[in-house]
């Protein structure tokens, strides 16, 4: 059997937990994680980088930092992970879900500003598969009506638009290592800083609402609970186990692209004879081969192909379901019809990728996708 996903170990995260064990500090903000930290914001242009335990508590950070209330609106997409949405809902947040584009399941920029009013705080945004939204539209706009712009950039690493790294546009951005992303650490993740004002806050609230960090620094002589806050910091284990991930970026991303360039060249032929669409890069976007997929024409044939290739040994699986019209959620949205993250919801379906996955692999996925078109 073809996993679906299958994590890469490069070799060093067992020593480099020793490391982290050997130097007597494995709780949270070791030298590890300092290593980490530095990485992204050194290589990203990040101006503060935290790691958490995870995107979703990355995301939780980033509705306290906003002081999100109830009352207050969060625009966000429909086709995400419920991460995205439940970090703001927690705070007693209205989301204002928006459509996807027609040409990518990404944000439709088109749509935002209709929805955007006097309880607006901030527009969520999330780079599907990796690859950009619109970051100068959707910061103008943000900017002509003072709202906060957070980047979901989970599946995003080492991915830019107009040449800057995805997560240095918002005010605030999250990652994911999560095991099925591209730099893994099991669970983990990270919170990318933009905007000064939060930068000496969102260290408080990482510490649980204390200002333990400031002590460590010897800028106070004593450290107290100051403001909300949780334990959102990971141990330095997990970023030992980061960090290997981290020095073998260019490694990864340089098999995973090979691979994502060959699942879209031996596709094309039957994406031009109709039988499915492939993905778009948007304009100006790069492309870090996060996940490929392809787009099937219903949900039924989606099924069918499902079915047919988990009999030929290939786990390929569909993805997000519209939140819009979840189980939690259906009732307390505004009622709009959202056609195109329906669409994905209904029709996408993602093929195996990862980096031990090997060119023979994506012939013999190819070539099975072929049979159940053409037979």
């Amino acid at each position: 059997m073809i996993p679906f996903n299958k994590p890469f170990l490069t070799g060093k995260e067992t020593a480099y937990i020793e490391q982290a064990v050997a130097s007597g500090k494995i709780s949270g903000n070791g030298m590890f994680t300092k290593k980490c930290q530095h990485f992204f914001e050194s290589k990203f242009g990040i101006k503060k980088a935290l790691l958490t335990t995870s995107c979703t508590d990355a995301l939780e950070m980033c509705a306290l930092l906003l002081d999100i209330k109830e009352g207050d609106e969060i625009i966000m997409p429909s086709y995400t992970f419920v991460s995205t949405a439940n970090a703001f809902v927690l705070r007693g947040a209205k989301i204002v879900f928006a459509d996807s584009s027609p040409n990518h399941p990404n944000i439709d920029v088109s749509k935002i500003e209709a929805l955007i009013t006097d309880k607006t705080k901030a527009i969520v945004v999330v780079h599907y598969a990796g690859i950009s939204c619109n970051m100068t539209a959707i910061m103008e706009m943000a900017n002509k009506h003072h709202i906060f712009v957070v980047e979901d950039a989970a599946q995003a690493i080492d991915s830019y638009y107009n040449g800057k790294s995805l997560g240095s546009f918002g005010h605030l951005a999250t990652f994911s290592f999560h095991e099925t992303k591209n730099i893994i650490s099991g669970e983990g993740g990270l919170l990318a800083i933009n905007d000064e004002r939060f930068i000496d806050r969102s260290e408080i609230i990482w510490e649980k609402g204390t200002n333990r960090s400031a002590f460590f620094k010897g800028e106070i002589d004593k450290y107290g609970w100051v403001d909300l806050g949780s334990s959102f910091l990971p141990s330095d284990i997990i970023a030992a186990f980061l960090w290997a991930q981290l020095e073998n970026l260019e490694k990864i991303q340089n098999k995973r692209k090979l691979l994502w360039n060959a699942y879209y060249k031996a596709l094309d032929k039957l994406a031009k004879h109709n039988h499915f669409k492939l993905p778009q890069i948007e304009e100006n976007a790069s492309n870090n081969a996060h996940l490929f997929y392809i787009i099937c024409k219903s949900n039924q044939e989606r099924s069918e192909l499902i079915a047919f290739l988990k009999l030929k040994g290939i786990n390929a699986v569909f993805h997000y379901l519209s939140l819009h019209k979840s189980m939690y959620y259906s009732d307390k949205h505004d009622g709009r019809s959202l056609n195109l993250a329906d669409y994905y919801s209904d029709q996408l379906l993602r093929l195996p990728l990862f980096y031990d996955l090997e060119l023979d692999d994506v012939d013999y996925i190819v070539s099975q996708i072929q049979s159940f078109y053409e037979a």
